[in-house]
């Protein structure tokens, strides 16, 4: 049985005086929202491996799916920061709700948005952003993860329709999609976006069993054999990796509001059993190792908070290079990872079981840091810019 959800949110440099009322509504809105609907079901979920289906059309009617997409196309025509916000709070539940959130907006709605033709934004931006329909993205392959220039999947021309082969591995919502926006080389070789829908034939999505990581989340491949794809599906104004590419710098942001959600949870479990567990006659937290370990906690969760908040102004101005959201994604990685380490200790053997949150967190974590550009990755591009040496092709 999980513990009541009473989550208080550190914010030890006052961050909410740079927040509009409007920031701190959203951000309210969506806690509300975990600790109604996520909190009591997200462990048993956990357990059992599964995808909670019906928090698709609540994620919907909550806004959080394309929340900066324009209110035209079915979206919530924010900001950057109430997006950051949201994802925050979702990640605060589970890694895996706010994964089904991310890939949704950044990776499926945001791409059809910036490269599609307006039939394409008409026909499933709206579906997309109610939850009526839920949505994939397609770019990471069995042999080909961090290099995926290499990628093998193809498409060739047959008239009024292309024939595309190939596959897909480690993708989010895939067993539940009903459209995949996957990335593909034509046949000069040149990187496309094509939408595909549920029902196509030779198209399948078979789910991935027996993660130990984002339990709560359906992972799946994407399978192409000689599917056939209308032309009007390939997504017509981008070419080449700037494509996709763009689409996970979007998606990298949100992770890096997100990772810090699941640190502030890691954070204030910790916190409330140090003071309420006695050992030696006294509460855990008169230790001073144990006031070591939430101090460093409280200060990296103040750290990445206002890193992210400067992203977030800097996204809003279209200022936001590529490279400062890969140093936000990866830092908060790092400090969450951490975190849910040291918290997870302080809770001794309770730490690991799914009464608290702390080791669902900590196993979650794993996948954060290695998706959407592993640990490792985004070291390299923060090299590559301060240096301007390139350490990888």
């Amino acid at each position: 049985m999980a513990q009541a959800d009473l989550f208080q949110s550190p914010d030890y440099f006052k961050i909410d005086d740079l927040l509009t009322d409007e920031h701190k509504l959203i951000r309210e809105t969506v806690r509300n929202y975990v600790k109604k609907e996520i909190s009591p079901i997200v462990e048993e979920f956990a357990q059992r491996a599964e995808f909670p289906v019906k928090i698709t059309k609540q994620l919907g009617e909550l806004g959080c799916f394309g929340p900066t997409v324009p209110q035209e196309y079915g979206g919530g025509g924010l900001d950057y920061i109430s997006y950051g916000l949201m994802m925050q709070e979702l990640e605060r539940g589970d890694s895996g709700i706010r994964s089904t959130a991310s890939v949704q907006g950044s990776l499926v709605m945001y791409p059809i948005l910036a490269y599609g033709s307006e039939e394409q934004k008409q026909k499933y931006l709206p579906k997309l952003a109610s939850g009526e329909w839920l949505g994939c993205f397609g770019l990471t392959e069995p042999d080909h993860g961090s290099d995926p220039a290499a990628m093998i999947s193809n498409f060739k021309d047959a008239g009024d329709h292309v024939v595309l082969n190939g596959s897909k591995m480690w993708i989010s919502n895939a067993p539940f999609s009903h459209v995949a926006v996957v990335w593909a080389k034509n046949e000069q070789g040149k990187i496309q976006g094509l939408i595909l829908e549920r029902g196509m034939e030779g198209f399948s999505t078979p789910t991935i069993h027996n993660k130990w990581s984002l339990r709560v989340s359906a992972t799946g491949e994407l399978v192409f054999d000689n599917v056939k794809v209308p032309k009007e599906n390939i997504l017509p104004n981008v070419r080449g990796l700037k494509g996709p590419l763009g689409c996970l710098t979007k998606a990298r942001y949100g992770i890096a509001w997100g990772a810090v959600g699941a640190a502030m949870d890691c954070y204030d479990t910790a916190l409330r059993y140090s003071k309420e567990r006695v050992q030696f006659g006294k509460p855990l937290a008169s230790f001073q190792l144990q006031q070591r370990k939430l101090a460093i906690m409280v200060t990296e969760i103040t750290k990445a908070q206002l890193l992210n908040w400067r992203l977030g102004v800097l996204m809003n101005e279209n200022k936001a290079t590529p490279e400062q959201v890969s140093m936000a994604k990866r830092n908060a990685c790092e400090i969450a990872a951490n975190i849910a380490r040291d918290a997870r200790q302080i809770l001794g053997g309770m730490g690991i079981t799914g009464e608290y949150s702390i080791m669902r967190h900590m196993m979650n974590l794993e996948s954060v840091i290695t998706y959407e550009g592993t640990h490792d990755i985004h070291l390299l591009i923060t090299g590559h810019d301060i240096t301007g040496i390139k350490a990888f092709s």
